[in-house]
């Protein structure tokens, strides 16, 4: 494919740089996967300060969380974007207003997400994810309308895969306790009914192999690379 034809992506990362950085690497690793050679993926990355967004999260101030994020997307369209991808689930709360901020496409996560789920066919998923991405409408829903039905651990192990994913996975730690204690949740859920797992934070996949789980498994950020491949391709 001539360079030309290759659609420029813009990311707005940074929530967390951790999993950004796997989000850079898989698109140029899937960009050179099925144009092979030198091809590498052209990116736009706008990469936020995490702190001030994680406060407006736990304060609730997703108004200004949009404004930020909406910013960034309107620059990244500025420079040349193409079509946006927001690089974190627990942000796609405010999706609807930052795709409202530019005329061009963005890749939501929980489309990408449930479209490998039905692929596998997976109805019942355990979701694990942030409390935000648990407990909130915007995701779940997203998936429901897609035939998903996602469970979510019990308020316990919510709080406890909240701070791993805060206090460890964004800041670059692998703990094998927090293995074992987010392992125990998707047995407790596979007794319950569950028939595959989510990976709904993308520092999740930091964390765990898909292929100890013992279920289904769709990484959330796989699957959103995946889809945003297939759009910077045409395929």
């Amino acid at each position: 494919m001539p360079i030309s034809e290759m659609r420029r992506l813009g990311l707005i990362g940074g929530m967390s740089a951790e999993s950004t950085t796997t989000y850079y690497q898989l698109l140029n690793q899937g960009v050179r996967a099925r144009l092979g050679g030198l091809h590498s993926a052209e990116l736009l990355l706008w990469s936020v300060d995490f702190a001030p967004i994680a406060r407006m999260q736990a304060e609730g101030d997703w108004d200004a969380a949009a404004a930020a994020l909406s910013e960034a997307a309107r620059r990244l369209e500025q420079a040349g974007a193409e079509a946006l991808m927001i690089c974190a689930n627990t942000m796609h709360l405010v999706a609807p207003a930052v795709a409202d901020a530019v005329s061009i496409p963005l890749i939501h996560i929980a489309d990408a997400t449930a479209e490998g789920l039905k692929a596998q066919g997976v109805r019942r998923p355990l979701l694990l994810a942030t409390r935000f991405t648990m407990e909130k409408a915007f995701y779940r829903d997203r998936l429901a309308a897609h035939g998903i039905e996602a469970m979510i651990p019990g308020e316990a192990g919510r709080e406890r895969l909240h701070a791993i994913i805060y206090d460890e996975l964004c800041q670059g730690v692998t703990d094998v306790g927090s293995r074992t204690a987010v392992m125990a949740l998707i047995e407790r859920a596979r007794a319950e009914g569950a028939d595959g797992v989510i990976f709904g934070c993308t520092e999740i996949g930091l964390l765990l192999e898909p292929d100890a789980v013992g279920l289904p498994v769709v990484d959330s950020a796989v699957a959103h690379v995946g889809a945003a491949l297939d759009f910077a391709l045409g395929t």
